[in-house]
């Protein structure tokens, strides 16, 4: 599936179009996604700020999703763990942007190269106001390695 068909059918999938979430750019090669998250009634907490959840859902799939699109069939890429650590109240349209780096594409090659090998990859993206304040932060540990019919043809 083309990025510009994805980004617009992940806008329209429940999750993230009842949490107010809009994904607004996600690169062709998809290296790079832009999310935001618009103040509205119903995503607002107890203390009318950005719900916690709200924040977390708009980073929840990108990671997994912009890592297995950059890797061949041969990988199996899972969310391991995430943290969010919130740093000041989110008010109005909060974003998030995505940047996947060769650099880091070659990390999970390299070890991952070594029969039965599984890394554990952590990435990480902060959720900004309008004023470039950070409100949150946002960590995801992958587990990727690759799947067991392929590893007798690393390297060839």
């Amino acid at each position: 599936m083309q990025a510009n068909a994805l980004r617009r059918g992940m806008n329209l999938w429940p999750p993230l179009l009842f949490a107010g979430i809009r994904i607004r750019r996600i690169s062709d090669d998809f290296r790079a996604v832009d999310v935001e998250l618009r103040e509205r009634f119903y995503n607002r907490n107890y203390v009318g700020c950005h719900f916690g959840g709200s924040l977390f859902a708009m980073t929840d799939p990108f990671w997994m999703m912009m890592v297995m699109r950059n890797l061949d069939l041969s990988y199996t890429v899972w969310d391991r763990s995430a943290t969010i650590d919130f740093l000041r109240p989110g008010r109005g349209t909060v974003r998030a942007e995505f940047r996947l780096d060769a650099q880091a594409l070659d990390d999970i090659r390299t070890n991952t190269a070594a029969e039965d090998a599984r890394y554990l990859k952590t990435f990480s993206v902060d959720i900004v106001n309008d004023d470039a304040q950070t409100v949150a932060r946002v960590t995801k540990t992958l587990h990727i390695r690759r799947k067991p019919d392929t590893r007798s043809r690393i390297g060839g």
